[in-house]
């Protein structure tokens, strides 16, 4: 939500919130504060109309993804999918949270694309309207669905779907666990843990006050995925790391983070509805929940490796120097090229895909 947002807007989701948690007793688990947050109808940060994306705070966004920053994601990405496409002997692409339609717009528009048919799930309305515009030259063959398409033959992605999924937070107190929720405070809303038998999937060690996520909901996704797949590929990009990184004894704040107007803070219960909540992926738990469903792990590396692997360099030297200049974003370590990582998931398809061919990481999994 931006700045301008009116008033009534960004007080209604905190009423809504604090209707739901008298309704549940006076308290709720962070995943379900984080789901109305993010995507309560209307008001939700997600469903909401406010300016999201973009490169800069000028622009009224609060972060860049990769597809805004630079075209060149969408064409390097592209030769993946075509070669998918191409072993799936299929034509259609589904992308789960295409945010402004960026992504979209890339493949569509890539030389020699194969697709014939894009479908958006998303569950933003706002978003909808946004995509629908940018993608209005694609309009024959692009479509929106609300949930997973009946069977899926084709490729998935998603870029930065999987760090929106709501999670739930686990504090170690020094002896045992707490799932963290949220009451009502005053005007606003504070942190209170519960006893639960959850665990993390990671025997640690972790240190007393640690707090970490999980995260059932991704990897129930994932899951998901599995059953509807027929034939074909999923790649997904998001920020993460293998479990041992994820709940290495150092990271013992967990990986939560907000973003409003290109400043990051760790505090999601304050201006609630007009910043976007993430955490980061743990790659472990998703390609584990893939495999249990079904799912063949076709490989697991580095953003500027996937993309090194896919063209991107040769793109990179056809470019002009301001193209040039933005694109490196996308692989150098200090940016995008090492933090963001690319999973590939396939099911009744036989092909080494080009993205994993030099850097696969999977044995870290």
């Amino acid at each position: 939500m931006g700045q301008d947002e009116p008033a009534s807007v960004s007080s209604a989701l905190p009423r809504l919130i604090g209707e739901a948690i008298d309704a549940a007793g006076g308290w709720i688990g962070f995943d379900r504060f984080m789901a109305l947050a993010l995507y309560a109808p209307g008001l939700g940060y997600y469903a909401n109309d406010s300016c999201k994306f973009g490169s800069l705070p000028s622009s009224g966004s609060d972060f860049v993804t990769a597809p805004e920053l630079s075209p060149l994601f969408a064409r390097a990405l592209g030769v993946q999918v075509a070669q998918a496409l191409d072993a799936a002997g299929a034509s259609h692409v589904v992308e789960f949270g295409a945010g402004s339609g960026a992504l979209a717009a890339g493949l569509l528009d890539a030389p020699g694309t194969r697709i014939e048919r894009y479908t958006i799930v998303d569950v933003s309305g706002a978003l909808r309207e946004r995509q629908r515009e940018r993608l209005a030259a694609h309009a024959a063959r692009v479509t929106w669905a609300d949930a997973w398409p009946e069977a899926i033959e084709g490729v998935v992605i998603g870029n930065e779907v999987l760090d929106a999924m709501p999670v739930q937070l686990l504090h170690f107190d020094g002896t045992r666990w707490l799932e963290r929720g949220v009451v009502v405070a005053g005007d606003g809303f504070a942190w209170s843990d519960r006893s639960t038998e959850l665990r993390p999937p990671w025997d640690g060690p972790f240190v007393p006050g640690t707090v970490i996520e999980i995260h059932p909901q991704a990897e129930a996704f994932v899951a998901t995925l599995a059953g509807q797949m027929r034939r074909g590929a999923a790649f997904f990009v998001d920020y993460g790391f293998p479990q041992a990184e994820y709940y290495h004894p150092q990271r013992s704040g967990g990986t939560l983070m907000c973003h409003r107007a290109h400043v990051a803070d760790t505090d999601p219960l304050v201006d609630v509805g007009q910043k976007d909540i993430t955490a980061h992926v743990n790659f472990s738990g998703i390609a584990l929940a893939g495999q249990d469903a079904g799912l063949d792990v076709i490989g697991y590396t580095s953003q500027a490796r996937f993309l090194m692997n896919c063209g991107i360099a040769g793109l990179l030297d056809a470019a002009d120097l301001r193209s040039r200049i933005d694109a490196q974003k996308l692989v150098t370590e200090h940016e995008m090229g090492e933090l963001f990582k690319v999973i590939g998931f396939a099911r009744g398809v036989d092909f080494d895909p080009i993205g994993f061919v030099a850097g696969d990481r999977t044995h870290t999994l």
